[in-house]
C-alpha cells in the first residue's frame, strides 16, 4: 500500500475508476481533500493547517472521539484526531476506492480515558459520493460511554451566500448562549458566528449556493452540528487566516445528545454520506 506525504504526514491517495479523488492522512484518519468526479474540491483545509503528534488539523473531516467539544473531562474533542492511525486496507470494489484505518487504545489513551477499544474508519468514494463509516468496539471488560462526530468542513466561495435546508422544525441548542430553540425558518442563512447542535435529524441536510448543491445524510449519527467561527473568533484562531471564515461551513454528523454506551465486547457503527 503506497503512501504519499501531506502536511508532513503519511497519507493515502484514493482515486476511483470513475475519477473521484480523496486524500486521507494516517494522522487522525483525517480526510483532507475530496474532489468528486468532474467537480472541484469540496472540503476546506486551512492554508495554515498543521499536523503532528498532539496537533489537530484545521479543516477537512476530523474524527471527534471519544468526547465532543468540552462536554466531559477529556481534552477538547477527545484524542482520535491528533494521533496516528494504522492503515489496514486500501482498495475497493468496482467503481469504489476505499481505505480502512484503525486506532486502538494504548498507554497514552488510557492515561486520558481508561478504556480498551478499537475504532475503525472506512472511507469510500465513487463518482460524486463520499461515505465514511466509523465503528467502535469495546475490547475491555468494563462498559464504556462516548460521544463522537465527523467534523466536516465544507468549502464555500462566500458562506454568506450559502443556504442550508433540511432542519426545519428541529430543536437545536445554541452553543454560544446555552439556550434551546426550534428551527422555524428555512433555508438557514449564515451571517456571523454560529454554533448549533440540532437534535435527532433524520432528513438530508442540504448546502446550496450558486452553482452548487451538497447533501449530507447519516445513519447512526442522530445529531447535526452547524458551525462557523465568524470574523471575531476567526481572528483568535492561530491556524486559520482571519478572512477564511467566509470560505468554510461545518455541517457535521454527530452523536452528542445521547452518548453511545457499549458493554464489554459490544460494537457500534454509524455512517455519514456526502453527495455532491
Amino acid at each position: 500500500m503506497a503512501l504519499i506525504e501531506v502536511l508532513g504526514q503519511p497519507a493515502v491517495a484514493l482515486r476511483s475508476p470513475n475519477g473521484a479523488r480523496a486524500t486521507v492522512l494516517l494522522h487522525g484518519a483525517h480526510v483532507v481533500s475530496w474532489q468528486p468526479a468532474g467537480l472541484p474540491e469540496q472540503l476546506y483545509l486551512s492554508p495554515q493547517a498543521k499536523a503532528g503528534p498532539g496537533q489537530a488539523v484545521r479543516g477537512g473531516i476530523p474524527v471527534i472521539f471519544p468526547q465532543f467539544e468540552r462536554r466531559g473531562p477529556l481534552p477538547r474533542h477527545g484524542f482520535a484526531r491528533d494521533r496516528a492511525w494504522t492503515l489496514l486496507d486500501q482498495g475497493g470494489p468496482g467503481q469504489h476506492a476505499q481505505a480502512v484505518l484503525r486506532l486502538a487504545d494504548d498507554a497514552a489513551t488510557r492515561s486520558l480515558w481508561p478504556h480498551a477499544f478499537e475504532a475503525e474508519l472506512t472511507v469510500s468514494l465513487t463518482g460524486r459520493t463520499l461515505e465514511m463509516e466509523l465503528a467502535v468496539l469495546n475490547t475491555g471488560e468494563q462498559p464504556l460511554t462516548f460521544t463522537t462526530a465527523l467534523h466536516t468542513y465544507l468549502r464555500c466561495d462566500d458562506v454568506r451566500e450559502c443556504r442550508v435546508s433540511g432542519l426545519l422544525g428541529h430543536a437545536f441548542e445554541n452553543s454560544l448562549r446555552g439556550t434551546t430553540h426550534q428551527q422555524e425558518i428555512e433555508p438557514l442563512t449564515l451571517v456571523g458566528e454560529i454554533d448549533r447542535i440540532y437534535w435527532n435529524v433524520d432528513t438530508p441536510v442540504v448546502l446550496q449556493a450558486l452553482r452548487r448543491r451538497l447533501a449530507l445524510t447519516a445513519a447512526g449519527f442522530p445529531d447535526r452540528v452547524i458551525w462557523n467561527p465568524g470574523p471575531d473568533k476567526a481572528a483568535t484562531l492561530a491556524d486559520l487566516p482571519d478572512a477564511d471564515w467566509q470560505h468554510l461551513l461545518c455541517i457535521e454528523a454527530a452523536c452528542i445528545g445521547q452518548p453511545v454506551m457499549l458493554a464489554a465486547g459490544q460494537e457500534w457503527a454509524a455512517r455519514q454520506t456526502l453527495q455532491a
